[in-house]
């Protein structure tokens, strides 16, 4: 069993504030006992999407970048771009993205690096030990170079694998745009006969691979990434994967590659899980968390915070304001929000690699 310490977004009036909280954490986990004199730091997380605004405050970044400095590191907060065509799909548009979102030297306390450079293809292919459904993967140099790594995520849903956390923020997040086009390669979404004709979709699509024929809309597979933007978009979700293995797959190679991106090195992991919004960060909008704010969470090993996140998730009740109504009975959250996925695969499948252990020690702590 992995330890998991965890402690809750409360704070006394006039007490110490939730990033101080999460330093506190962070050296009630271990995190002291890291070497980190002269080691570069990368701090992994999401800058968010423009016009997201549920992404995690450079607050977060910077109390992280404290701890580190604090310990003799050299920090730098780190992301790779993205395979649909959105506003941070190259490094210069990702650095714009990042500055209006917040994150700079300033705000955060170190800098700030797109991990796969300027056109996403500044990578290191690394063999995946054990891996099942990858066996080589494509990480962006700008993390293959740090010594250590933190992943700072946001733990929220995700249309794709259920939800996103440490496994998401390392094994997607970290791949150059090449290992993000691996990883949705087993996707190819098509269009139910219900469709309304609504073009929402459309309006999504990067890669111009939606048209529509007597108002239905159809998917050219000869243009499609399989990124699952449209899948994702669709508001009746009549859209899906014609492989109806697909997200299983996803969620096993997610999982390959973070293992591709931790072997030989430290690495910490944090999730925060506020603003569980139930789509990723990667949207151009936010919808109503679908919980309450739950807390913060560390751990050195990213499939036992991932099971020990989500099951905090699932004890919450529904925001009856959000995506879950009040009549909602599901057991899970993140399975009532996105049926077609199974969050269950990629922590599985991390464990049979060798990744973590789904079963955990969780450690509350009052910190106020």
């Amino acid at each position: 069993m992995s330890d998991v310490f965890f402690t809750d977004m409360r704070t006394r009036a006039r007490g110490i504030p939730v990033t101080e909280k999460l330093k506190r954490l962070m050296k009630a986990a271990g995190f002291d006992k890291i070497d980190l004199k002269g080691k570069y730091v990368a701090i992994k997380m999401h800058f968010g999407e423009l016009g997201n605004i549920a992404f995690l405050r450079p607050n977060f970044a910077r109390a992280v970048a404290e701890v580190v400095k604090e310990y003799g590191g050299r920090p730098y907060l780190r992301d790779c771009n993205t395979l649909y065509v959105g506003s941070r799909h190259n490094g210069l548009d990702h650095l714009d993205v990042a500055q209006l979102n917040g994150f700079n030297y300033i705000s955060a306390g170190c800098h700030v690096v797109i991990g796969d450079g300027i056109r996403g293809t500044d990578e290191v292919l690394v063999p995946v030990k054990g891996g099942e459904v990858v066996k080589t993967a494509h990480v962006g140099k700008g993390i293959y170079d740090a010594d250590v790594i933190v992943s700072l995520a946001h733990f929220k849903g995700h249309e794709g694998a259920g939800f996103g956390g440490a496994i998401k923020n390392l094994g997607m997040g970290s791949a150059s745009i090449a290992g993000k086009k691996d990883q949705h390669s087993s996707g190819q979404p098509q269009v139910k006969q219900c469709c309304v004709g609504c073009k929402l979709c459309a309006t999504q699509c990067a890669y111009d691979a939606i048209r529509f024929v007597d108002n239905l809309a159809q998917i050219d597979h000869s243009r499609c990434v399989g990124c699952g933007s449209c899948v994702g978009t669709c508001p009746h979700k009549v859209i899906e994967y014609v492989n109806g293995n697909a997200e299983e797959i996803l969620n096993k190679k997610m999982a390959e590659y973070t293992k591709a991106v931790v072997d030989g090195k430290t690495v910490f992991n944090i999730n925060v899980i506020m603003d569980v919004s139930p789509n990723c960060d990667c949207h151009g909008e936010n919808d109503t968390p679908i919980i309450p704010d739950v807390g913060m969470l560390c751990s050195f090993d990213p499939v036992a915070i991932d099971v020990a996140s989500a099951e905090l998730c699932n004890k919450q009740k529904p925001n009856h304001l959000g995506w879950l109504a009040d009549d909602h009975h599901h057991h899970d959250h993140f399975d009532a929000v996105h049926p077609n996925t199974n969050w269950r695969v990629q922590t599985d499948h991390g464990e049979k690699i060798g990744l973590g252990s789904t079963k955990y020690n969780l450690i509350e702590l009052d910190l106020r």
